[in-house]
């Protein structure tokens, strides 16, 4: 049989997220850098975000974050801009949803911006009816069927 030469198995590689959980200070962007919200997840370390600017970016996701940080659509993320390609960037900073919200209230995101939820969306406190999505069929109809 084979010898083990490891220290320990696959829990013990992916180690513990230890001070993530802690309150962070607030990074505001620089030049060079702008907010987005990701569109989508192309897989191999990528994304499709659209920025504040209103211009939507292919980001590359940086190798510090890669497989530690997770990104899904309708995360608030900082990019990096480039100075050679203007529709590609990279992603520097995911934001927690409650920095997200900090940021909406700073206004450094526009008040049009949604928070909380993927792109496919959600309910808002105004759209409280919008789960009654179904109709309602009186017996006489069933009948005439």
């Amino acid at each position: 049989m084979p010898k083990n030469k490891g220290k320990g198995g696959k829990n013990r590689k992916r180690g513990k997220n230890e001070a993530d959980d802690e309150k962070r200070e607030l990074v505001f962007k620089e030049d060079g850098q702008e907010y987005a919200q990701v569109l989508r997840m192309l897989g191999n370390g990528r994304c499709e975000a659209m920025c504040i600017d209103g211009t939507k970016r292919l980001c590359h996701i940086r190798g510090k974050m890669h497989k530690k940080v997770w990104i899904a659509a309708g995360d608030i993320v900082l990019v990096g801009l480039r100075d050679y390609q203007d529709d590609k960037a990279d992603v520097i900073l995911k934001y927690m949803p409650d920095e997200a919200r900090l940021l909406k209230a700073y206004g450094e995101l526009p008040e049009s911006t949604r928070l909380n939820e993927g792109i496919g969306g959600g309910l808002d406190e105004e759209d409280e009816g919008a789960g009654d999505d179904y109709i309602e069929f009186e017996d006489e109809d069933i009948d005439k069927i």
